[in-house]
């Protein structure tokens, strides 16, 4: 990346812009990373003064905006508050709650990013180094036993097109632990039947392979075998009220809300008291292979994480076969 050509101070709102920039255009991230780097960083431009130079974001600074963001209501999460100086020492009331930890920890990523960014061009400012993220307590991952995603499977009405596009939806989702974004996006000619095999392109543009199982294959071959149409998109919505948009492919494709929806329906359907979200499917998937057997370095590599250390969230399931293990052979 070359060096940006600015003098060694910027204000705050400028160099917020340009950091955007940079990580839309130099990193390609996706429209939803943008767009929350957007919303945390313009709210800490608010409590800071988005005219102020880099040069003055100070520690100071950073441990009044923490205070801030820790008496922080999260019923006003989505609304930017003023940047009057009174509002900044607001305290939140009784019943309401705050920020989660993790929300609160979302905002100092973005503002290190940011200053990383200031540093990488020779802005003066804060050092990224100099923020500390809080402790956050362990992620906790959710996912279903056999027997929970088989009544899952089986609620879809497989007399109408509506629960066969269902029933290969939910089975694509366990045999291959896709994103949900990943999947609204499949279209019917990136799959290769014979081989059983894809490709996808996910979180920072990788692509990586993708495997189905047979049984998958099966339910998909039924549910595109009903289907009347020659749309490109993989699953597609059978809603026939709006004439005008019968014949619009972009309209007909399921969006990532509709996906989430058919999931929850499902799940609410078998009788599952637990939240369930395709991102539940996509944990069994990983769960799976690992009480099976298999290396958590495959599965970083089928989930498409770009570091090993946001698979291991999975170590509760090798850390119990581990255990299984060794009192067999001790």
């Amino acid at each position: 990346m070359s060096k940006l050509n600015f003098l060694n101070k910027m204000r705050l709102s400028e160099a917020i812009q340009k950091f955007l920039e940079y990580e839309k255009i130099g990193r390609q991230h996706s429209l939803r990373t943008l767009k929350n780097y957007t919303h945390y960083l313009n709210r800490f431009a608010k409590f800071a003064d988005s005219n102020i130079d880099t040069e003055n974001i100070t520690l100071d600074l950073i441990h009044n905006y923490r205070l801030w963001l820790y008496d922080y209501p999260s019923s006003n999460k989505n609304k930017i508050a003023t940047s009057d100086s009174q509002n900044k020492t607001r305290k939140r009331k009784n019943n309401e709650k705050p920020l989660s930890e993790k929300t609160q920890m979302y905002h100092l990523i973005a503002l290190r990013a940011l200053l990383r960014f200031l540093a990488k061009n020779d802005i003066l400012s804060l050092s990224p180094e100099k923020i500390d993220l809080p402790k956050t307590p362990g992620r906790e991952v959710s996912f279903l036993t056999i027997e929970e995603l088989e009544r899952i499977f089986a609620t879809p009405n497989l007399e109408m097109q509506t629960g066969l596009r269902d029933r290969a939806l939910l089975e694509v989702l366990f045999s291959t632990g896709l994103r949900v974004s990943e999947l609204a996006a499949l279209n019917r000619d990136q799959i290769d039947f014979k081989t059983r095999e894809f490709h996808v392109r996910g979180k920072g543009n990788k692509v990586r392979p993708i495997f189905l199982t047979q049984r998958s294959i099966e339910w998909l071959e039924r549910y595109l075998e009903a289907r009347e149409d020659n749309f490109a998109p993989l699953f597609i919505n059978f809603q026939r009220s709006k004439k005008a948009s019968l014949l619009d492919e972009s309209r007909r494709r399921l969006s990532t809300t509709s996906i989430e929806s058919i999931v929850r329906r499902c799940a609410m359907l078998a009788g599952l008291a637990k939240k369930v979200t395709p991102h539940t499917l996509r944990h069994s998937f990983a769960t799976n292979l690992l009480q099976n057997g298999a290396d958590i370095r495959a599965v970083q590599e089928l989930l498409g994480h770009a570091s090993i250390t946001t698979t291991q969230v999975y170590t509760h399931v090798t850390s119990k076969r581990l255990k299984e293990v060794h009192e067999r052979f001790s």
